[in-house]
């Protein structure tokens, strides 16, 4: 419900701070004096179209801000999660902001996160209705007949599964019209990327073997170099006059003879044992080599033709060679991803028919439960009809089949139809009613309709034009009884309506040479009195108008 509501500089209004409350809030005040300033700021707040003629004269620009209690709006809680416009450290409030400047742009913020015109309308429109002739009029929107029958008939869980199932429906069915157009384009593809697997698979590249043909194919290629200076190594190691172990060995034979050596020489002794065994292991190691390596150009011819295969393959991919074995695994794996089977076909179209069947089930079950409860919400709504002078209205629901093009919210669209006189045909409610009769229409719906309605904010503005006397009295009654399950607001002029207010706003507008202002003051008991005797009487209060006025007062708190 609505909570607060601080307005600046908004048409006559100043300044005005409001804290409000839960029950039946009235608002009254002479003609002029600007009883709709209050719905106005509220429109903006809700999404109204900005209107730079609403700024107060000579300001730069309106502020204007609503805070609501989501305690018992569930779906408002759950739409702010989702587009992260929540208040985490107060999740059950909100605060909708709305500024317009004298030039006509303006800015909207829900919890002081920038917003979209679109969303402030869309939350709005879970947190308040506001019936009058404004262009806020939810009753004029066929997708609000729907919502207040699955209201009034408890249908909103039914109706949540069957939005669901047509979701899960339409999301396989788009898969599968995918699939299908896209048949010819991927089995096309799958067949090229097949062939590339294949061909990879007869190379059968194992990992490490280009680098080792590689460095194999040059070895090879500098063999006749290789044994050549190998033999002259082993040469200059073994030759038997002066190769290096010859040398090595006289040397320590020298040393070997003689006596009492120096610590010096005895480490140079030392130096050069060791170095004649480093000797004879490089010169074994050569020796190996030589006797071990052959020169076999059928081998080079071989590792040739390897690894002319393998830059070939790498070439027609575009892959440098040592990536070949990476783009062997990628390719396998699309090749799997894009066989389109017809059992895989097959089993989507069942899956998709299996989906199609639940949600017809389902939308079936809704629209005959749909059916009988708005034949009995028609004729409660007739029956408040009567009371409200409005003996020869009769509201019908028409529900439109839609079999053939089935969509989230059902099977069918679901519309109010009224007919104001006698022999006169239904027809939609913008077209056949007016202003007054459309407020007096929403007030019985909406009472109807309230004992399950999400929304914990009604406003009515003018619902008592044309009538009076005990229709008066209904009408106030009814708004009384209405707010007894959650907010109303309610402009008046009658005093029947006014004494079964909760709580009384009175507008004022004071004005001078120079400017004018509108004012909204809570009334205490004794005012609410004077008012009410006001209304009754006109200008001159006299004690019968007063008394008249405690009276009504006091048989509308029962």
């Amino acid at each position: 419900m609505l909570t607060h509501l601080s307005v600046q500089n908004f048409t006559l209004v100043e300044q005005l701070d409001l804290d409000l409350k839960a029950g039946m809030t009235v608002i009254t005040g002479e003609t002029g004096a600007g009883k709709s300033v209050l719905l106005e700021a509220l429109g903006q707040t809700l999404g109204d179209r900005a209107d730079a003629t609403r700024v107060r004269r000579g300001t730069r620009k309106a502020d204007i801000s609503a805070t609501f209690d989501l305690t018992r709006i569930e779906r408002a809680r759950h739409w702010l999660v989702e587009h992260d416009l929540e208040q985490a450290e107060a999740p059950s409030e909100c605060l909708l902001r709305r500024t317009v400047t004298a030039e006509g742009r303006s800015k909207a913020y829900i919890n002081g996160h920038p917003a979209t015109l679109t969303q402030l309308k869309t939350l709005g429109n879970m947190l308040m209705d506001i019936h009058s002739q404004h262009e806020h009029q939810s009753l004029l929107v066929k997708d609000n007949h729907r919502r207040l029958l699955d209201e009034y008939a408890g249908h909103t869980g039914l109706a949540g599964e069957v939005k669901q199932a047509f979701k899960q429906w339409q999301q396989q069915a788009q898969t599968l019209d995918s699939l299908r157009a896209n048949t010819q384009e991927l089995n096309a593809r799958h067949q090229l990327i097949a062939y590339q697997v294949e061909e990879l698979d007869q190379l059968s590249l194992k990992e490490g073997e280009l680098a080792h043909l590689e460095s194999e194919r040059h070895t090879l290629a500098n063999a006749e170099e290789l044994l050549q200076t190998a033999g002259q190594v082993s040469d200059c190691l073994g030759n038997e006059e002066v190769g290096l172990q010859v040398g090595l060995g006289r040397a320590l034979q020298l040393m070997a003879s003689l006596k009492d050596k120096p610590s010096a020489l005895h480490e140079a002794e030392q130096m050069l044992q060791d170095a004649q065994i480093q000797v004879t292991e490089a010169l074994n190691s050569v020796d190996m080599f030589s006797g071990d390596f052959a020169m076999d150009p059928a081998r080079i011819a071989e590792i040739d033709d390897r690894l002319t295969a393998i830059y070939t393959i790498a070439r027609k991919h575009r892959v440098q060679p040592e990536n070949l074995l990476e783009l062997h695994m990628e390719l396998q794996q699309e090749v799997g991803e894009l066989d389109v089977s017809d059992e895989k076909l097959q089993g989507l179209e069942s899956e998709v028919n299996a989906l199609e069947s639940h949600y017809r089930a389902l939308a079936t079950s809704l629209s005959q439960s749909r059916q009988k409860a708005g034949k009995r919400l028609a004729q409660q709504v007739n029956q408040h009809l009567k009371q409200l002078a409005m003996e020869h209205a009769k509201l019908s629901l028409a529900f439109s089949d839609r079999n053939d093009r089935p969509a989230a919210q059902g099977l069918e669209d679901v519309e109010f139809l009224i007919s104001t006189n006698p022999g006169q045909p239904a027809g939609s409610l913008a077209k056949v009613a007016s202003g007054g009769e459309l407020s007096r229409i929403s007030l019985a719906v909406q009472v109807v309709a309230a004992e399950n309605s999400t929304l914990a904010s009604l406003v009515f503005d003018e619902v008592d034009v044309g009538i009076g006397g005990a229709t008066a009295d209904t009408v106030g009654q009814l708004l009384r009884t209405l707010s007894e399950r959650g907010q109303i607001f309610c402009v008046t002029h009658l005093a029947q309506v006014a004494s079964k207010g909760h709580h009384h706003l009175q507008v004022t507008k004071t004005s001078s040479n120079q400017s004018a202002a509108t004012t909204l003051v809570a009334l205490d008991s004794h005012e609410k009195v004077e008012e009410l005797a006001r209304m009754l009487g006109g200008a001159q209060l006299t004690e019968a108008s007063r008394a008249h006025a405690e009276q009504m007062l006091a048989a509308g708190e029962h």
